[in-house]
């Protein structure tokens, strides 16, 4: 019988502090394993006070035993992936990169871009990064995987190919093909850095998984950003609940162990899209302030507002959560009193579930009493009353326990329950 994988998943619109959670578990992990979504994410890691900036390259980078594998759901930007390597000393022997990833080439960002810009008042709010038309080329199947890397001369006269057969589209939107012998030198200079982590990593999870070893799953953003649960068309065009570590790794539904789910103590978005608890007025802003909501990938200010019961209990059904892990209660510190959503009001009349259409939904909200201090606490019991209270309300609202609470950036600051 061979070991089960321990998976951790977002629970709101991404940015929950999964990268905290995911370094605080890799630490008694053999593997991590990255199975969904681009370099639009970001994890944040803060360790003895120096911060590293995580995209594509899994959390597990972070301790110097365990190994690392990027899956074949990841669309994976070369470019980017070189720069984020640079944080780090050797890593051979340490990464593992699918073959069959799509790559993600500096075109389907200017694609990205020039979509946004063409729906003007209508966009969906991307980070312009190229993920939406990385996978689009997925699915159309005129995309090109990680293995085609190998062989820079090839690949560079398929994509030449490529941009003849889309050429009045690409007038369209006022973009060149590139010059062929730059995109072959370009080509050529990934191939060199990323050659020799290129792998089927397919094989390697089944290995892994048979030898018994520890092995943590990691997707991006959330799960209401998830291209079938989320909240259509503002979404990302992956999936990003528990099922696609299945589909990403090339795992079967029967290798998920426990699944942790990752929440705020509040809600925050980016972009557009419904978000119908969030505050408008001086507690959003505060929220903003005292969370530094600011994108890892992009600086935007995040949209704030409350803890959204009603979308939090759809998310851990989906995702088959065991526990969740609540993030950033420290930053509601201060506040007189903290709102949750526990309802939703749609055409005058009041839902518990999430609806085809959030943007039609107005929360119905319940009051708790706030509580002065709970940053750097490392033990429930030590907690204020009041924010024990609340922590215990939202286990009864979203039906799951409260395994972890984070209490502040740092790795230590963390109560495991």
């Amino acid at each position: 019988m061979s070991t089960k994988a321990d998976l951790i998943v977002g629970l709101q619109w991404g940015d929950e502090g999964k990268g905290k959670i995911v370094d605080h578990m890799a630490q008694t992990h053999d593997y991590v394993c990255r199975f969904a979504g681009g370099h639009n994410a970001g994890h944040t890691i803060v360790i003895n006070g120096k911060k590293y900036a995580l995209h594509l390259i899994p959390s597990g980078v972070l301790n110097p035993n365990a190994k690392n594998i990027v899956g074949n759901g990841v669309v994976l930007s070369p470019k980017d992936f070189i720069i984020e390597m640079e944080q780090f000393d050797n890593l051979d022997g340490r990464l593992f990169l699918s073959d069959k990833a799509h790559v993600l080439l500096p075109y389907h960002a200017l694609i990205d871009q020039a979509r946004e810009r063409m729906k003007g008042d209508k966009a969906i709010g991307t980070t312009g990064k190229g993920i939406g038309p990385a996978y689009g080329d997925k699915i159309a199947r005129v995309g090109h995987r990680l293995g085609e890397l190998l062989n820079p001369p090839k690949l560079t006269a398929k994509i030449m190919a490529f941009f003849e057969m889309n050429k009045p589209i690409f007038d369209a939107m006022k973009l060149d093909a590139p010059n062929e012998s730059a995109l072959l030198a370009e080509l050529q200079g990934y191939k060199d850095v990323l050659g020799k982590y290129i792998c089927d990593t397919t094989q390697l999870m089944w290995k892994i998984m048979d030898e018994d070893k520890k092995i943590l799953l990691e997707g991006a953003q959330g799960t209401m950003l998830d291209i079938d649960h989320g909240t259509y068309p503002y979404v990302t065009s992956s999936t990003t609940v528990s099922a696609g570590a299945c589909s990403g790794l090339g795992i079967n539904p029967k290798d998920l162990g426990k699944v942790t789910g990752i929440a705020k103590a509040y809600c925050t978005r980016v972009g557009n899209g419904p978000f119908p608890s969030e505050d408008f007025g001086a507690e959003g802003d505060l929220l903003r302030k005292n969370g530094h909501e600011f994108g890892t990938t992009t600086g935007r200010p995040r949209r704030c507002g409350w803890f959204d019961a009603v979308a939090m209990r759809h998310a851990v059904r989906v995702n088959g959560v065991d526990q969740v892990s609540l993030m950033k209660l420290d930053v509601l510190d201060g506040f007189a009193e903290v709102k949750v959503c526990v309802a939703y009001e749609v055409e005058g009349k009041e839902i518990n579930y999430v609806p085809y259409d959030l943007e039609e939904a107005t929360p119905i909200y319940k009051s708790f009493a706030g509580w002065d201090k709970t940053e750097g606490v490392r033990d429930f019991d030590a907690l204020p009353d009041t924010a024990k209270a609340y922590i215990e309300a939202l286990e009864e609202m979203i039906g799951t326990k409260m395994g972890i609470i984070s209490t502040s950036p740092e790795r230590e600051d963390t109560i495991i329950r």
